[in-house]
């Protein structure tokens, strides 16, 4: 299963690098955004993964 979600991330980073060239072509600010990106992204999982396991020890506790 974790394989699976390896590959569907990096098929999305591919798009959203993909996206990021397409919107500023040539630009000098490209790589500023990929950081950017990974930076944003990185939080956004991090917070999910707080989330997650908080939820699942509530879950543990009720049992």
């Amino acid at each position: 299963m974790a394989a699976f979600g390896l590959v569907a991330g990096l098929a999305w980073n591919e798009a959203i690098k993909s996206l990021i060239e397409y919107i500023f072509p040539l630009s000098r600010n490209t790589l500023l955004l990929k950081f950017v990106y990974a930076i944003l992204i990185t939080l956004i999982l991090v917070f999910i993964s707080i989330y997650l396991v908080k939820l699942l020890k509530a879950e543990e506790k009720n049992k």
